[in-house]
């Protein structure tokens, strides 16, 4: 129903019934002609819709049954006073036409307090329609400005000119990654001393780099990421590992994700060994051979702290049948049980403590920085060189794993114990 906004304050609904077929005009001249001289002069039906305090009545009927039913719309702009007052007389018509008839007013409307209500909605609508446009704007204004300070960021490094970040060269340590969206995506969360190999073909830039720099190669959780891994660990020094979640792109990664990741680094010997590879580098350049009859065929040469020589490799404990194992043999073995699958390491005291545990990705970095006696090393992992050599530096007489990796300089005054050697 349509109503006049400028002149409707309330708006009157009654209900209507009739015993017979009724009209719209035959309703609307009841209620003219029965309220007619009703309520007086001031109250005039004819009067104040002349007038404009009462505008177009509205009648919705319909007839079943050989009976009419329908709605009255009266629309007001009296005051609530008269307004009640007009509605009442309403419910006097007792016929419309032949027919006798009932009108009930079911309710009066504040037409303004709707009007408010669909006004307080709409509002809301509209200002959330403003407020995402507005974050959405900002979002693409700063996403936009950082990704054009990334890509002025990306510099092109080398003969190959390769994808790399502006700190490839003032850092000590760089991250090797896969493509340059992988480059991109570390330079947004700030970590600038990146490079890209652009494809499973290493580079010589990168090669070259790796002899100088502290590596970790970090690629994507996909056979691609382990494909150009293998790659790497045999042609280029890399120091460690660290890979996506399996199934994830670095470039996709959020920053709290590729801290966890490089966080958790593994060694990059040790990872040679879990691929079972061939042959890899070490960081004094030389080739990491599995044969153990290369092994003792090759002459070793002293170590540059001349601490120890390099020797064939021989069984860390000799197997006899019926050997038994001495008490801290025995104390070995308990601990090496309890880390089971745990890819954690304890560094043990003299009096058989445990002095720390940390995970084997860090047992490196601890070794160096700690400051106090350790004399045995017990970790669920691989024993590998540089973990030997950390060993020898910091005189430690022990070092228990699950097995031995790829070891070119065994040293005689640490005790190497595998998972094998204790059963």
């Amino acid at each position: 129903m349509d109503i006049d906004p400028s002149t409707t304050k309330y708006l009157i609904q009654a209900r209507l019934a009739t015993d017979g077929i009724v009209e719209k005009p035959d309703i609307v001249g009841a209620i003219f002609g029965q309220t007619e001289g009703l309520l007086g002069d001031e109250l005039d039906l004819r009067d104040l819709q002349k007038s404009g305090r009462i505008g177009r009545i509205e009648v919705e009927v319909g007839a079943t049954k050989g009976k009419s039913e329908g709605v009255v719309y009266v629309p007001s702009s009296l005051d609530q006073v008269e307004t009640a007052i007009l509605a009442s007389s309403l419910e006097t018509i007792d016929r419309v036409g032949p027919c006798k008839a009932r009108i009930s007013v079911e309710k009066i409307e504040d037409v303004r307090i709707s009007k408010r209500n669909k006004i307080i909605e709409r509002a809301k609508k509209l200002l959330n329609e403003m407020l995402k446009a507005s974050k959405t704007s900002g979002l693409d204004l700063e996403d936009s400005v950082r990704q054009s300070v990334q890509i002025e960021e990306v510099v092109h490094y080398g003969k190959e000119r390769l994808p790399a970040g502006p700190n490839i060269d003032d850092s000590d340590a760089i991250i090797i990654l896969e493509g340059r969206s992988d480059v991109i995506n570390l330079l947004k969360y700030g970590i600038k001393n990146v490079i890209a190999v652009e494809g499973t073909n290493v580079p010589q830039t990168i090669i070259d780099l790796a002899k100088e720099k502290v590596v970790t190669a970090f690629v994507d959780g996909d056979r691609g990421g382990e494909l150009i891994l293998r790659e790497l660990l045999q042609v280029a020094e890399i120091d460690f590992i660290s890979r996506a979640p399996a199934g994830q792109e670095v470039e996709e990664l959020t920053q709290k994700q590729i801290v966890k990741c490089l966080r958790n680094k593994v060694p990059g010997d040790q990872f040679a060994e879990m691929l079972n590879l061939q042959g890899g580098q070490t960081k004094n350049g030389e080739k990491m051979v599995r044969r153990e009859d290369d092994r003792q065929d090759r002459h070793r040469h002293e170590d540059d702290r001349g601490k120890h020589r390099e020797q064939p490799r021989p069984r860390p404990v000799e197997e006899k049948p019926g050997k038994r194992l001495n008490p801290d043999q025995f104390r070995y073995k308990g601990v090496l049980e309890e880390l089971s699958n745990t890819s954690k390491a304890k560094l043990m005291g003299e009096a058989g403590n445990v002095i720390k545990e940390v995970h084997v990705s860090l047992l490196a970095d601890t070794l160096k920085e700690t400051t106090e006696v350790v004399t045995a090393v017990v970790l669920d992992g691989i024993i590998t060189q540089r973990i030997l050599d950390l060993a020898v530096e910091k005189n430690i007489s022990a070092v228990v794993g699950v097995k031995l990796g790829n070891i070119a300089k065994l040293p005689t005054n640490v005790e190497v114990l595998t998972k094998e050697d204790l059963s």
